[in-house]
């Protein structure tokens, strides 16, 4: 018996969090889905396959320019040494919802 509309997909999580954590210094802050936050909420990284092997990454629009250049980089070189691709998309925007615990996150693409 099926269930529908239940996300039962696994993606390979220790291989993106070893990317992060070799590469920045950082651990997994948060995980939902196919989005995994970087601690501090400084990137999100997005499976783009189910395999590990490509994904693509947002940075939080607050961080300086500077820091997100040296930061991806090094995301993508350890990446590569682990069979894997990071591809830049944008940066992001993240709001709480007025009255609410939950967060809104805005994509803005290059």
């Amino acid at each position: 018996m099926m269930n529908k509309g239940f996300n039962t997909e696994l993606y390979e999580l220790e291989k993106i969090r070893f990317i992060i954590k070799d590469a920045c210094g950082i651990d997994i802050g948060y995980a939902y889905d196919d989005l995994v936050f970087a601690e501090h909420g400084l990137f999100l990284i997005q499976f783009v396959d189910k395999a590990g092997t490509q994904f693509a990454c947002w940075f939080n629009s607050e961080m300086p320019e500077m820091q997100e250049i040296k930061m991806y980089d090094s995301l993508t070189k350890t990446a590569s040494l682990n069979n894997a691709v990071i591809t830049y998309k944008g940066r992001f925007l993240m709001k709480q919802k007025v009255g609410s615990d939950e967060i809104e996150i805005e994509f803005v693409d290059i």
